[in-house]
C-alpha cells in the first residue's frame, strides 16, 4: 500500500519560448474519475508523445526530487511532487520496487504498469536548465505510465495497492538498466519485449533495437533518446 497525492493541469505555455505544455499540475481536492486515456480535467499539449490509453496516468516517484535538486541547485525551490507533470506521487514506491505488469487498485479504478516515463526537453524548459531531462533519462529517474484497466471514480486519500504482481524477472528499474545499455543482449531484449502487460509502443522499440543488434554485431549501438525539441511546429 502506498498513500499518494493526485494532481491534474490544464495546457500553458512555458516560460520564454511560449510552447505549450500540460506539465503545469496542481493538487487534486476532490473526487476525479478515471477514464481509459486519464483523469477528468487533466490535458497533455502534444498527444503524439504524451497521453493515450498507454499513458493514461504518470507516477513519479518523490524521492528523485532530492537528487534532481542536488544536481540543480538552481531549481531546488520548483522542484516538488506535481512539478515533473506527475498525476501521481508516491513517497514509497520507486523503479527499484514495481515491475511492468503490475496491477494496482486507486480507489474504484484499477491501473497496469506498462511502461516507464520517457523524459522530455520540455523539463529544461519548465524549469530553466540545461540538462535535467539528459540527467533524468541517464540516471533512469523516469517514473512510469499506468493504462487504466477498470475505470473508476478517484479521490484524496484513496491509497495505490497492488492487487496482481506483474511478471517477476525484472524490476522496472532492471528493465531500464537493460533498455539503456550500450549493447544489450539481444535474447534479453525480446524477453522483455514479450512481458505480459507491456505498452505495444515501447515493446515495438525494444524489438526494432534487438533486430538492428543481431544485424549489427559489430557497429556501435545507439542509445535511446528522450524526446527532443522539434524545431518548427
Amino acid at each position: 500500500m502506498s498513500n499518494v497525492f493526485l494532481f491534474i493541469g490544464t495546457i500553458a505555455p512555458l516560460p520564454e519560448s511560449g510552447r505549450l505544455t500540460g506539465m503545469f499540475k496542481h493538487p487534486v481536492s476532490v473526487p476525479l474519475h478515471l477514464g481509459s486515456e486519464g483523469f477528468a480535467g487533466d490535458a497533455q499539449a502534444d498527444r503524439r508523445v504524451h497521453g493515450g490509453p498507454e499513458k493514461a496516468v504518470h507516477l513519479y516517484p518523490a524521492v528523485h526530487y532530492g537528487r534532481l535538486a542536488q544536481a540543480f541547485p538552481e531549481a531546488t525551490s520548483w522542484l516538488k511532487p506535481g512539478s515533473l507533470g506527475e498525476n501521481i506521487s508516491s513517497p514509497t514506491l520507486d523503479e527499484s520496487r514495481v515491475r511492468i505488469g503490475d496491477v494496482f487498485r486507486l480507489g474504484e479504478a484499477r491501473l497496469q504498469l506498462c511502461q516507464p516515463r520517457s523524459p522530455c526537453w520540455k523539463i529544461d524548459a519548465r524549469f530553466g536548465v540545461d540538462g535535467m531531462a539528459a540527467y533524468i533519462a541517464e540516471h533512469h529517474l523516469a517514473g512510469w505510465y499506468f493504462r487504466v484497466l477498470l475505470p473508476g471514480v478517484v479521490a484524496p486519500g484513496d491509497t495505490l495497492d497492488i492487487v496482481e504482481p506483474g511478471d517477476d524477472r525484472l524490476s522496472l528499474a532492471q528493465a531500464l538498466q537493460l533498455w539503456h545499455s550500450h549493447r544489450p543482449p539481444p535474447l534479453a531484449l525480446r524477453q522483455l519485449a514479450a512481458t505480459p502487460g507491456i505498452a505495444t509502443g515501447w515493446q515495438r522499440k525494444i524489438v526494432e533495437r534487438s533486430d538492428w543488434l543481431e544485424r549489427h554485431a559489430t557497429r556501435p549501438s545507439p542509445l535511446p533518446a528522450f524526446h527532443v525539441k522539434p524545431e518548427r511546429d
